[in-house]
């Protein structure tokens, strides 16, 4: 029994040669025998993971650059006594900490959502009878017992089925049920055409089978993914990496210019050393962007309400910006581009070709020949095959609000809509006619046939099946005014193969009139005597709001990817539908397996098409994709797509349809299921980001100019023109507040056009970078101007102090007007109208600092006295020409700019 020694594997080996391979019988095992395997191997569950200890988990979100600078500065803010500042530095550290500790963990609750997804209890043969268990006490060598309606709890090799579908979705992507047979398949079939093997986790659409048990628990292919999904690695994202980097060179660049200057106070100017530090801690909080990160989780923040309106839940915080940078969607197709939901499209009857219009299983819809639309009740053989369409039929059509959901087999709920749609508002067949007997669908014979008699006593046998297997059973073909004629069995043929090309499945639809009192049907009656009423062509259709989200997905610079586990011909026909751009090149599983990594990273800059693809390939094309350095965001709704939902740099899950454990292993839930609410991800994803950029150009520019003017003075010998508890005020009143603003700012319109920003694009960019330098200059022009005309006009030195804080501030919020509008004029009346909270917090800002001014009891505080009008006008001017300034520097940028483009 043991696997080890059998190198065939089980669905390539014979089903008796498994049986004997598992030493064991059709009448299954013995209780006894069946409780030493469930000892020596185990219970059929998936393992659980390790647990790390939950202080250890919260410590390491404490272990990063900034963090430490960040607690740096709260221990040096403490010592000056500045309590506020060190309180809020305080928080966002811990804030941060407990946001990551909340959203750690999910790749544990990804593989206990698929614990979840194993069948709770089976049947099973023991001793020859049969016996309900727990799943969990299934061993190898069982027999399990299926039937419709249960979940099969391990990977079995089928030897006895009768009409038996599996809907195998959430393993193979394949959006029907798979008919399962006992004929053994080539070893290196992929997973969806293995017809002999019932996998664990997988639902039992319809019929019965037999099956012996291969494999449980870890061993399972649903076990098999869960290993792999435990050793994905987790990429960071951009704006984590970016911080990372920031953080690092900006404490090493503090703490360079702090030492410098601390050596060059102390030794050359021979300033106490405790003055001298406290001029160096002055420096390191001007410089310090301590309100950054707060800022930063608060834009994120905004930027999950905004995605939650358009219906993508947001599981972890960096992923919005992640989407700001996605350059590749790779999307599964059932469910996500489609509707999963199966839908008549084409019939073909003797001499004519029909298109059918609808959605999923609306019974609502025209249908067409060409472009006119036809009276499908005045037809006669359209008549026919709804009739039989209706009749040969076990599944139930549910309407609820307008929502049509079925019960039973998804192609006899689409057959059951296109009878609704020819016949109208019509009674059902249903009503009129009886079903007296039945011949169920199996594999070995491909049809399924029912003999209903109306109540006129007039019997009917209908069928529907196979092309090639109702072809053979019908002698003649019904003519479009009701009479029979000779079967034309070529051009059915190729009217089959169309409809196929077309990536549809071919169902055939044939009846026949039987004596009346006829009580049995059996095949006899039905080989070679069947009239052949007509074809109908089934497909998943593709979701309409898709088609227009791929189309600006593209705008967008963004390329998508189908990648399914359907078959090529059907991916093929839905990408051409959706308006991909590669639709013809389509690379199966099997083409992926004979490419190495370097071949792969080829192939998939060049195809955008990937058929008949297992967990492996989903997981490769990702990491091939990444490796090309684009960043890419992997859609899904089955167990298939967890480990590439989790190695994705954006892992989107369907939130209706999809399981928990792709849920869990995602980073975005898509609460509509809809294709096209990813593409408002991602504009809100590129809206946050751009936020993002705003507050750090905001934020660093003006901190530098602060700390600036303590350098300049400082290396001149000049009196500082703000004292370091001015300072901290600036800091306090502005640093969060004016950042904050920058949080809600709406998208630009020009947002969905840019192409997705590189991967390693950095934060502080070359731009950025010279932007800070013009700022901090004009910035030390206009406190040393000011601070130097307060004291030519005779102003005390604490008045041209109070007038150079004012001037600092004046400059900040005018920085604020100008930086809200990155790719366009900041001159427009939009841009001077601004937003709600921008004129909030520059209120809110100006009255504080009027308080600064001209309150007592803070004139006390913070060493100011009151500035005259004409004196304050002047400080406005100031605002006014900075802005000017940098304004006019933008455009002449962006000019250039675009004359390079």
């Amino acid at each position: 029994m043991n696997d080890a020694a059998t190198p065939i594997p089980h669905h390539a080996l014979d089903a008796e040669a498994t049986l004997v391979a598992f030493d064991t019988g059709r009448g299954g095992l013995s209780q006894d025998e069946a409780l030493r395997r469930l000892d020596q191997h185990g219970p059929n569950r998936l393992p659980e993971p390790p647990k790390r200890s939950p202080v250890l988990r919260f410590l390491r979100h404490f272990h990063n650059v900034l963090i430490y600078v960040l607690i740096a500065a709260a221990i040096v803010t403490a010592v000056l006594g500045h309590f506020i500042d060190t309180a809020v530095i305080l928080v966002v550290v811990i804030a941060n900490a407990v946001i990551g500790f909340i959203q750690e963990g999910r790749a544990e609750q990804a593989m206990a959502a698929i614990r979840d997804m194993l069948a709770p209890h089976t049947s099973v043969l023991r001793d020859g009878e049969r016996r309900t268990v727990d799943s969990a006490d299934v061993v190898v060598g069982d027999i399990v017992l299926l039937e419709a309606g249960e979940k099969v709890p391990a990977d079995l090799r089928l030897f006895e089925t009768k009409g038996l579908l599996v809907q195998e979705a959430i393993l193979t992507g394949e959006s029907l049920p798979v008919e399962k047979s006992t004929a053994a398949a080539a070893a290196n079939a992929p997973l969806g055409d293995r017809t002999a093997m019932a996998f664990s986790g997988t639902l039992v659409a319809a019929g019965t089978g037999r099956g012996v048990v291969v494999a449980t628990g870890p061993a399972t292919e649903i076990g098999r993914i869960s290993g792999m999904l435990s050793s994905v690695e987790t990429l960071t994202t951009p704006l984590v990496q970016q911080m990372d980097r920031f953080s690092r060179w900006l404490t090493v660049l503090i703490l360079l210019i702090a030492a410098i200057l601390l050596a060059f106070g102390y030794f050359l100017e021979h300033f106490a050393f405790a003055d001298m530090f406290m001029i160096v801690v002055g420096l390191s909080v001007a410089a310090i962007p301590e309100g950054l990160p707060a800022v930063l989780t608060i834009t994120l923040a905004v930027g999950v309400q905004a995605m939650a309106r358009r219906n993508a839940i947001v599981r972890r915080l960096p992923a919005i910006e992640t989407l700001g940078a996605v350059s590749v969607i790779c999307t599964d197709k059932t469910g996500t581009l489609t509707r999963n939901e199966m839908m008549v499209a084409s019939v073909v009857t003797a001499g004519d070709a029909f298109m059918v219009e609808g959605e999923g299983y609306a019974p609502e819809g025209a249908i067409r020949r060409g472009e006119t639309v036809v009276d499908a009740g005045e037809n006669q053989a359209l008549r026919e095959i709804a009739r039989a369409a209706a009749l040969c039929n076990d599944a139930v059509l549910n309407g609820e609000n307008g929502n049509w959901t079925i019960q039973g087999d998804p192609m006899e709920g689409a057959l059951l809509a296109l009878a609704r749609k020819i016949g109208g508002d019509t009674p059902s067949p249903r009503a009129e006619w009886r079903r007296v007997d039945e011949i169920s669908f199996d594999a070995r014979h491909r049809y399924m046939a029912t003999l209903d008699r109306n109540t006129h006593g007039t019997t009917l046998a209908s069928a529907k099946g196979a092309p090639e297997r109702i072809l053979a059973m019908c002698a003649t073909q019904r003519r479009p005014d009701g009479g029979s004629e000779a079967l034309d069995e070529h051009a059915w043929n190729e009217a089959a193969e169309a409809i196929a090309a077309k990536g549809q499945r071919v169902l055939a639809i044939a009846t026949r009139t039987m004596a009346d009192g006829h009580a049995a049907l059996g095949h006899a009656d039905l080989e070679g005597k069947l009239v052949l009423v007509g074809l109908v062509g089934l497909i998943d259709p593709p979701r309409p709001e898709a088609i227009a989200a791929v189309v600006q997905c593209h705008e967008a610079g963004i390329r998508v990817k189908m990648i399914t586990g359907d078959h090529a011909g059907t991916a093929a026909a839905i990408g051409r539908q959706i308006g991909l751009q590669n639709p013809d090149r389509v690379l199966t599983g099997t083409d992926l397996d004979m490419m190495d990594d370097a071949a792969l990273s080829n192939a998939v800059a060049e195809t955008d098409i990937f058929a008949r693809t297992s967990p492996e390939h989903k997981l490769r094309l990702v990491t091939a994709l990444q490796s090309r350095g684009l960043t890419v965001a992997m859609t899904g709704d089955g167990v298939n797509d967890a480990p590439a939902l989790k190695r994705a740099d954006a892992g989107i899950a369907m939130g209706l349809k999809g399981s928990e454990a792709a849920k869990e292993a995602a980073e975005l839930v898509l609460a509509d299921d809809n294709f096209a609410s990813i593409v408002a991800a991602v504009r809100e994803g590129r809206t946050v980001y751009d936020n993002i950029k705003k507050v750090i150009s905001w934020t660093l520019p003006t901190n530098a100019g602060e700390a600036l003017t303590i350098i300049v003075a400082l290396l001149l010998g000049m009196a500082l023109p703000v004292t370091a508890i001015q300072i901290l005020w600036i800091n306090l009143v502005t640093s969060i507040t004016l950042g904050i603003a920058l949080a809600f700012e709406p998208t630009e319109e020009n947002t969905m056009r840019r192409p997705p920003r590189p991967r390693g694009e950095s934060l502080l960019s070359a731009g950025l970078t010279w932007h800070i330098v013009l700022v901090s200059l004009l910035f030390l022009a206009g406190v040393f101007g000011i601070y130097a005309y307060a004291i030519d006009q005779g102003h005390s030195d604490v008045l041209a102090r109070t007038m150079a804080v004012n001037t600092i501030v004046v400059l900040e919020i005018f920085h604020l007007f100008f930086i809200r509008n990155l790719y366009g004029t900041s001159l427009t009346w939009a841009a001077v109208r601004g937003t709600k909270m921008v004129w909030a917090t520059v209120l809110g800002v100006t009255a504080a600092q009027f308080a600064f001014t001209y309150v007592p009891f803070m004139q006390d505080a913070f060493g100011t006295v009151a500035v005259s009008p004409l004196d304050g006008i002047l400080i406005v001017g100031i605002g006014i020409v900075f802005f000017a300034v940098i304004e006019v520097e933008k455009q002449l940028r962006l000019a250039l700019l675009a004359g390079k483009a």
